[in-house]
């Protein structure tokens, strides 16, 4: 099989910088592209001539990271900021923020939507979206975290990609931790199905093996589910992620 052009945008966040690691490690299959919004970034994940530096939310400063891929891997969100002051002795909870332009609706919807229709201009033949789980329910509390209606926005995004024409698979993870990766049995669902129980986590290691494996199988494509693991122990380390995949049936 002939490589695999790929570029991973949100390279720099902290899934985004596992899955350009990852597939780095994979020269044989894929050539890589990391796609960041600063120079700093560009530096933390070691500054290559592969990493493009652009804004999403401008679409011509992200032209040039397209040209010439094959398939691509969306993993920019907008991060809320924790409001300076908060004291966790004093209970309650944390007030968010989001910097001013750096909205939901301006990196999960607009900054995504550019990246799709780039994708489209491009000629690339598959699109992994890594979205959330929860956006089945607008009153999630997530929602309501800087007033950024994170979830409606990334769905909006979802919505637009599946409505494309292209080849798509969007991935919705739970609660995603920072553990290490391939030792868990992980689950697949639909509908924020899996959000009523209590498998609704996985390591941001796990999100990013699965995002390159929906690269290697046609039928995860025009494919959309929600991710999930169990628990370190319980059940058997997935491997054999065709069998994962087949479980999958539901387009949006």
């Amino acid at each position: 099989m002939a490589d695999l052009s790929v570029l991973v945008t949100g390279s720099g966040g902290r899934t985004g910088q596992i899955v350009y690691k990852k597939l780095k490690e994979r020269q044989n299959q894929y050539v890589t592209r990391g796609l960041v919004r600063t120079e700093e970034s560009k530096q933390k994940i070691g500054g290559a001539n592969d990493v493009f530096v652009g804004d999403i939310r401008d679409a011509e400063s992200i032209t040039p990271a397209f040209q010439g891929i094959d398939a691509l891997i969306i993993l920019t969100s907008a991060v809320p900021q924790m409001k300076p002051g908060f004291d966790p002795t004093k209970g309650g909870r944390p007030e968010f923020y989001f910097d001013d332009g750096a909205y939901p609706e301006q990196v999960d919807w607009i900054g995504q939507k550019n990246q799709i229709d780039a994708a489209k201009a491009a000629g690339v033949k598959h699109v992994v979206l890594v979205g959330s789980m929860g956006g089945t329910n607008t009153n999630h509390p997530l929602n309501s975290l800087g007033n950024g209606n994170i979830l409606i926005w990334k769905r909006k995004a979802e919505q637009y990609l599946a409505d494309s024409g292209l080849p798509y698979t969007i991935i919705r993870p739970g609660g995603l931790l920072d553990k290490e990766g391939g030792i868990r049995e992980l689950i697949v669902g639909k509908d924020d199905e899996l959000l009523q129980t209590e498998t609704k986590t996985i390591p941001r290691a796990d999100v990013a093996e699965v995002c390159i494996q929906a690269l290697n199988f046609e039928e995860v494509q025009f494919k959309a589910f929600d991710l999930a693991s169990k628990p370190e122990g319980v059940g058997t380390p997935t491997k054999d992620f065709k069998a994962l995949f087949s479980n999958i049936t539901a387009r949006f």
